[in-house]
C-alpha cells in the first residue's frame, strides 16, 4: 500500500450530542496507546486537552451569529487520514506530513488536530478539523472535488519527501459527481428533482395537479411516512424532508398558493459551485510545475547561502509537482513529453493565426462599413459640388461632406474597388462579420485551457530537459515558439 488519503464528513448521529460526537472522534485519534504515549499529536488553533470544548464553543458562537442551525444534518467537523507504506516513513514525518497537509486544505482558517498512528504495521496520521472557522464567521464546505483536492495535496507532500504515491487511484467510496464530455460536474439527483418541482409548481394550482405533472415528467413518487421522489436517471430516492426547507410539504403549498416568495435555490447552486471552482483552480495552480531554477548561476550572480538553500527547497517542489503533473496527464515517457508539449505549442500557434486572421478581417470589414456609410451619406452633396465646377464658395460651406466622400473613394481605390470590382453590400458584409464573429467565438472557447496546458508541458519539458541533462541552453529560457525536438536523450 502506497500513501492514500480518505475525508470523511462528521455528523451527530443518532442519539448524541454535538459535544458526544465531537469527543468521541477526538479521543479515538490522540488515542495514546496508538500514537506512543501522545508523542506524535499536535494541533493548530487549538488546546490539545481542549480540543472538543473549544470546537463546541466556536460552534455555539457561529450560531448566535448567523442564527443557522441545521440540525442532525448538521457537519461539525471533517475528518482526514492519510496511510503510507509500510516501512517508507517514520512517525515525525509521516505526522508533519499531515499537518502540512491540513494547513494547505484548510489555508489556515481552521483549527485542527494532527495524530499520527503507530499501532498498525503502516504508519498513517488522522487529522480532525473544525467545520466552523476560527473567526466563528463561515464553516467549511465540502466541495465537489474535495477528496481530489486532498489526494492532489498529499501526493505533492508525500512526493517532496520521497514517499511513493498511488499513481493509479481508484474512486473515492464518498460521493461521486458525474462530469459531462467536457468535465464539468453535472447537477445531482436531488438538484434534479429540485429544478423539476420549480419548473411544475404554478401558482393555482392544487398539490394533486402539481404530483400529476412531476409524474408526467418522470419522477417516481412513493408514499410513506415520508412522501420521496425519484427523479428520471437517479438509482435512488430522496425524502422531501432532504430537500431543504424551500421543498418541505408546507412550503410547496404556499408556492402553489403564490404566498411564498423565496430567493430562487439556483441562485446559491451557482454560487457554491463557483467557489468550489474558485478552490480548485487555486489547488491546480499550486500544482503547475515552474521552471527550476539555475542555482549554480545565480550563486555567481552573487546570491548568498541563504538563497542556495531556500532555491534547492523550491527545486524539490518543482521536480514533485512536474511528476505529478506528468502522471496525471498519462505521459510516462520523454519522448511522449516532446511529442505533447511540441503538438500543444503546434495548436497554439495554430489556433492563435486563425484567431488574428479573423481579427484582421472583422476590423477591415468594420472600417469598410464605416466608409460605405459615410460615401452613401455624402454622395449627394459631392455630385452638387462637382456639378458646381467645384466652386469655392459651395466647398466652404460643405467642405466636412466632401473632404470625408474623398476620403472613402481613396480608401475604396485602395482596396481596388472599382469599374471591375463592385463594392460588396451592406447585408452582404452584415452576414460576413456575423459568420466570422462566430468562428471567433469558437476559437477562444477553452482558449485558456489551451493556453495554459502548453505552458504547463512546455515547463514540464524544461524541467525534464533540466534534469536529464538534455538541452541545457534552450531549457533556461521557454519562449513561444515552438520547442525544437532533441534525439540525444537517453533510453
Amino acid at each position: 500500500m502506497m500513501a492514500t488519503t480518505t475525508i470523511i464528513p462528521l455528523h451527530i448521529g443518532k442519539g448524541r450530542t454535538i459535544a458526544t460526537a465531537l469527543g468521541l472522534s477526538v479521543d479515538y485519534v490522540e488515542n495514546p496507546d496508538k500514537t506512543d504515549g501522545g508523542e506524535w499529536v499536535t494541533s493548530y488553533a487549538c488546546d490539545l486537552l481542549t480540543v472538543d470544548a473549544e470546537f463546541m464553543f466556536s460552534k455555539n458562537q457561529y450560531a448566535t451569529i448567523t442564527g443557522r442551525d441545521q440540525g442532525a444534518r448538521d457537519v461539525i467537523g471533517y475528518h482526514l487520514r492519510i496511510s503510507f507504506k509500510p516501512g517508507e516513513t517514520d512517525a515525525a514525518t509521516a505526522n508533519r506530513i499531515g499537518y502540512e497537509l491540513a494547513m494547505k486544505l484548510t489555508h489556515g482558517n481552521h483549527a485542527f488536530v494532527c495524530c499520527t498512528h503507530t499501532d498498525k504495521a503502516h504508519v498513517h496520521t488522522h487529522i480532525v478539523f473544525n467545520s466552523t472557522s476560527i473567526d466563528v464567521a463561515k464553516k467549511f464546505r465540502n466541495f465537489k472535488g474535495s477528496s481530489f483536492a486532498v489526494r492532489r495535496i498529499a501526493d505533492h507532500l508525500c512526493i517532496e519527501n520521497g514517499l511513493s504515491i498511488v499513481t493509479n487511484p481508484q474512486p473515492s467510496k464518498g460521493t461521486i459527481y458525474a462530469k459531462d464530455k467536457e468535465g464539468k460536474i453535472q447537477p445531482t439527483g436531488r438538484d434534479r428533482l429540485r429544478e423539476l418541482m420549480d419548473k411544475n409548481i404554478v401558482i393555482g394550482n392544487s398539490l394533486t395537479e402539481f404530483i400529476t405533472k412531476l409524474k408526467r415528467a418522470g419522477v417516481e413518487v412513493k408514499h410513506g411516512k415520508q412522501v420521496s421522489f425519484r427523479p428520471p436517471g437517479s438509482k435512488r430516492f430522496f425524502r422531501q424532508d432532504s430537500l431543504g426547507e424551500d421543498y418541505s410539504y408546507e412550503a410547496i403549498l404556499e408556492k402553489l398558493r403564490g404566498t411564498r416568495n423565496i430567493v430562487p435555490r439556483k441562485k446559491s447552486d451557482d454560487d457554491s459551485e463557483r467557489k468550489a471552482n474558485e478552490y480548485m483552480e487555486a489547488i491546480n495552480r499550486q500544482s503547475r510545475p515552474n521552471l527550476l531554477i539555475d542555482i549554480q548561476a545565480k550563486l555567481m550572480q552573487g546570491y548568498g547561502e541563504g538563497y542556495e538553500t531556500w532555491a534547492r527547497i523550491f527545486n524539490i517542489k518543482q521536480m514533485a509537482r512536474t511528476l505529478i503533473f506528468l502522471q496525471e496527464n498519462g505521459i510516462d515517457s520523454y519522448d511522449d513529453l516532446a511529442k505533447k508539449s511540441a503538438a500543444a505549442s503546434s495548436e497554439y500557434h495554430e489556433r492563435l493565426t486563425k484567431i488574428k486572421v479573423a481579427e484582421t478581417r472583422l476590423a477591415e470589414i468594420s472600417e469598410l462599413q464605416k466608409q460605405i456609410g459615410t460615401y452613401g451619406k455624402t454622395r449627394e452633396v459631392y455630385k452638387m459640388y462637382r456639378a458646381s465646377g467645384r466652386d469655392q464658395a459651395f466647398y466652404d460651406v460643405n467642405a466636412t461632406e466632401i473632404i470625408l466622400h474623398e476620403a472613402a473613394k481613396k480608401y475604396f481605390d485602395r482596396l481596388g474597388y472599382g469599374k471591375d470590382k463592385k463594392l460588396p453590400s451592406i447585408n452582404m458584409l452584415k452576414q460576413e462579420y456575423a459568420t466570422l464573429l462566430a468562428e471567433k467565438k469558437k476559437l477562444y472557447s477553452g482558449w485558456n485551457e489551451l493556453k495554459e496546458n502548453r505552458k504547463a508541458l512546455l515547463v514540464a519539458k524544461g524541467n525534464a530537459d533540466r534534469i536529464l541533462g538534455i538541452g541545457k541552453d534552450e531549457a533556461k529560457h521557454i519562449t513561444d515558439r515552438e520547442p525544437k525536438r532533441n534525439h540525444s536523450h537517453v533510453r
